[in-house]
């Protein structure tokens, strides 16, 4: 998933119907009030969650963009570090298009922070300025490369005043496409001898839409060819914006998750349909009441799970897990980071803003609020963490 403060549109709050998710969608959400309404849904929501998003170990480590903390964010050395490292579920990744109409994984459509294409003089004249969702950006952005011309470039490391020995990695992968990582997730698979699932994320989908380049539609297409959009899939679904996850709920019947950012923003698809309300809206419980009957997840900030003070230090946890919990959505809140940056304020260490910071501790907190899982951009901490929750 993503660390921006995504915004994303809800339109039509309806849902459709037609796909099979709905009975299993049903007797989720409503659990033991299922039975008292006599619904035939909870037996076959029983099997879901054996096979399904429910299955997996909790709280769940997702590995943020691969391994992130340790390699730069979606690469293969990336995805594939963090499953060396023990992650239960990979973010293979935030789904951008190309020109030609092909997915591949980048943090953004703009990619001139995460990759060398800066160094590529052919591509000089490519460098532009657009609007992205409401924020004027210049770089070189996705839509305006080949596939082809996208394969010469290679991955940089986004932040590397944090992550200084990352740079170590510049220029080693190349740039993979969606269909790349569901044959590396089979190959995995086989040669781990246990599932692997990842957790692809669909970016700016209305700015690519506006382009007439629907995301949705070519996530459910490469979906289908590889027989990994139903129920119990191992790919779980996510999106900032609502009205994309409405839009694949009616293509696959995969888990779906909607990311929610600060409780002040707005998701951009809302922005852009004229929807007033904000994220605070969506996590009330008439907000996440809605989002059940069509997601089977969330993936909040950290800060909806517990506020940070204005000294940013950890406060009380507000209603969010078990109001979710309570219409039967998961949470997988965004993204635990070793860095004393990004760590509350009482679990720095020092003031390096490379150094780690008192990350088990952080871990120990969240884990205490009932949290199903968490991103993190280094899952060996996380794994040895809820290690020490479990067994504490």
């Amino acid at each position: 998933m993503s660390t921006h403060g995504s915004q994303q549109s809800q339109g039509s709050h309806e849902e459709p119907a037609g796909t099979g998710r709905r009975a299993l969608l049903g007797a989720a959400v409503l659990g033991a009030s299922g039975a008292v309404l006599g619904l035939a849904g909870p037996a076959r929501a029983d099997t879901r969650h054996r096979g399904g998003l429910k299955s997996l170990p909790k709280p769940t480590v997702i590995g943020h963009r691969g391994a992130s903390g340790y390699r730069p964010e979606h690469t293969f050395g990336s995805y594939q570090l963090a499953l060396d490292l023990g992650a239960d579920v990979v973010e293979a990744g935030d789904l951008v298009v190309t020109r030609d109409g092909h997915l591949v994984c980048r943090h953004e459509p703009e990619i001139g922070g995460t990759t060398d294409v800066a160094d590529h003089p052919e591509f000089a004249a490519r460098r532009t300025t657009k609007v992205l969702d409401g924020v004027s950006t210049t770089g070189w952005f996705t839509e305006d490369f080949t596939l082809a011309e996208l394969k010469t470039l290679r991955a940089v490391e986004r932040i590397p005043a944090n992550r200084p020995h990352n740079t170590l990695y510049n220029g080693r992968w190349e740039i993979p496409t969606f269909e790349e990582v569901l044959r590396w997730q089979d190959e995995q698979t086989r040669k781990r001898g246990k599932q692997v699932w990842i957790y692809p994320e669909t970016k700016h989908p209305t700015y690519f839409r506006k382009l007439g380049l629907g995301l949705e539609e070519r996530v459910a297409k490469l979906l289908r060819k590889y027989g990994k959009d139903k129920w119990n899939s191992p790919v779980i679904l996510q999106s900032f914006e609502p009205t994309s996850i409405q839009r694949l709920n009616t293509l696959v019947d995969n888990p779906l998750v909607v990311l929610l950012s600060t409780a002040a923003s707005r998701p951009w698809d809302f922005v852009e349909t004229g929807d007033p309300r904000t994220v605070a809206d969506l996590v009330t419980p008439a907000g996440l009441r809605e989002i059940a009957g069509y997601a089977q997840g969330i993936g909040p900030t950290l800060d909806l799970v517990v506020p940070k003070d204005a000294a940013g230090n950890l406060t009380t946890p507000t209603s969010l897990v078990r109001d979710a919990h309570a219409v039967g959505l998961v949470l997988h809140p965004y993204t635990m980071r070793n860095e004393n940056p990004f760590l509350p304020t009482s679990f720095r260490k020092g003031t390096d803003a490379d150094a780690y910071g008192d990350a088990f501790g952080a871990f120990q907190a969240y884990f205490a609020t009932g949290i199903d899982g968490v991103f993190t951009d280094n899952a060996d901490t996380a794994v040895l963490a809820r290690a020490d929750f479990v067994n504490g």
